[in-house]
């Protein structure tokens, strides 16, 4: 077990629900993963997640998206991570950066909800090759999509808090 790992599992309920919450902007989600522990390894900590994930409705994961920046802004509920998952995003050019922001737009007003994608490692380019291959999709079959990616966000996430 790794120290990150033995502290999290130390840590007072409200303080472990609350550093879940920074990786995963749900409340209840982040209750039900804290009162699951301690965890002996992070694929335990990723099973718990998992179930915990199992338990949301849509409205639960769009309260989740909510808490999420554009890519290519700043702010959102763990500012820090989003910055430095979309590391390779300010690289772009600058008309790059604008056909983004403009189809970050277009996606929000046609699915209600923020684009997500796992960003760590991807350009901009190849961001916005997928925000417009996604624009095609029906809200139902979106909606899945962001929630999975969410979930690839959220494991990164949760890794990088263990082993911190």
């Amino acid at each position: 077990m790794s120290n990150g790992l033995q502290r999290f599992n130390h840590l007072q309920k409200d303080e472990a629900s609350l550093a879940l919450y920074a990786t995963f902007a749900h409340h209840t989600w982040a209750a039900e993963v804290a009162a699951a522990r301690p965890y002996t390894d992070l694929n335990a900590l990723f099973a718990a997640a998992e179930q915990a994930w199992e338990g949301l409705d849509a409205a639960g994961w769009l309260e989740a998206f909510k808490a999420h920046p554009r890519i290519g802004e700043r702010g959102g509920h763990s500012p820090a991570a989003s910055e430095q998952e979309q590391s390779r995003v300010v690289q772009a050019a600058a008309e790059t950066l604008a056909a983004l922001a403009e189809e970050n737009r277009l996606y929000e007003e046609r699915f209600g909800f923020v684009f997500l994608i796992a960003a760590a490692g991807k350009t901009a380019e190849e961001i916005l090759a997928e925000l417009l291959r996604r624009m095609d999709s029906d809200r139902e079959t979106e909606l899945a999509q962001a929630a999975d990616e969410h979930r690839k966000i959220t494991r990164m996430r949760l890794q990088k808090m263990v082993e911190t």
